[in-house]
């Protein structure tokens, strides 16, 4: 096994472990270790949900790791005799690299495979955001990989499960307009406007336009409003009424609740509420929510 330097502990560690002068790696009170481990011992996760790491960022990081060291431990797992994988700190492993260093302070515990790709999305949430298409791939592996509801999943990574639904919304755009948004040419409310278009090629044309003539997300809602109010009447003669914007809040808002698109009309004396669905099975789950049962 290559070998692990003793290291002596920076002051965030504190009372979090207790060592004598004859360990080489000290363990922590939760049954963890850590150590100085090297850092051509590591190998990045391979369920890490983030894809891009700004090079600027990286940079910077490294001359402050050149300078000072690493401040905090990353967390790895061990992955056979002397190779370790991580579980979070990857922009410190990767910056202790590019500022030369032979080892990196670490913190070493157990971690399977479903809490390895958890704890990794929740550290990129709550500390360096992923963008939204990287969040909602991780969304989506972390519903397939737990086989949990979104409601389920809302709750593990402290999202509300409207949130959860519209970041996952995402993935239906066209690959074109996906990297429009995790370039963040284009903004995640812009990319939520154009799911309102129905057609792949609209979708495509008007992120275009969003870029070329600099349209903010209220002129981009407007413009996929209009178009489908226009596709709905195309029959009649006379121009389609704009949404109010009562009826694009409780639009969007019953579009969460349900999980799906609703249209919301308000007349003078009457209105209308159109809910659609994709399948029987699709309809089912509505009437669930309606009905107050759990789905």
């Amino acid at each position: 096994m290559a070998a692990m330097k003793k290291s002596a502990l920076g002051q965030g560690l504190g009372d979090l472990f207790a060592r004598t002068d004859a360990d080489e790696v000290a363990t922590l009170s939760d049954g963890s270790e850590f150590a100085e481990i090297p850092v051509g011992s590591i190998s990045p996760n391979p369920q890490q949900p983030r894809t891009v790491f700004d090079e600027d960022d990286l940079q910077e990081l490294a001359e402050s790791i050149r300078e000072f060291g690493v401040l905090q431990p990353i967390v790895v797992r061990r992955a056979g005799e002397g190779r370790f994988e991580l579980v979070m700190g990857e922009r410190r492993w990767r910056a202790s690299q590019q500022a030369g260093r032979d080892t990196v302070p670490a913190i070493i515990r157990g971690t399977d495979d479903t809490a390895l790709l958890r704890d990794a999305l929740l550290e990129n949430l709550h500390r360096a955001n992923l963008n939204p298409i990287e969040e909602a791939n991780a969304y989506a592996q972390l519903l397939q990989d737990f086989d949990c509801t979104k409601e389920d999943l809302a709750q593990r990574i402290h999202r509300s499960r409207p949130q959860v639904s519209n970041t996952l919304r995402l993935l239906n755009l066209p690959p074109r307009v996906q990297s429009k948004v995790a370039a963040n040419v284009i903004s995640a409310g812009h990319a939520r406007a154009l799911l309102g278009l129905d057609d792949a090629a609209e979708q495509e044309r008007l992120a275009d336009r969003i870029v070329a003539e600099g349209l903010s997300v209220r002129s981009t809602e407007e413009i996929v409003a209009l178009g489908r109010g226009r596709e709905e009447k195309r029959p009649m003669v006379r121009t389609p009424r704009m949404p109010s914007e009562r009826e694009r809040d409780l639009s969007t808002h019953l579009s969460d609740h349900f999980d799906t698109r609703v249209r919301v009309a308000i007349g003078r004396n009457k209105g209308k509420i159109t809910i659609e669905f994709a399948s029987g099975d699709d309809l089912e789950r509505i009437m669930a929510i309606l009905d107050g049962r759990t789905v």
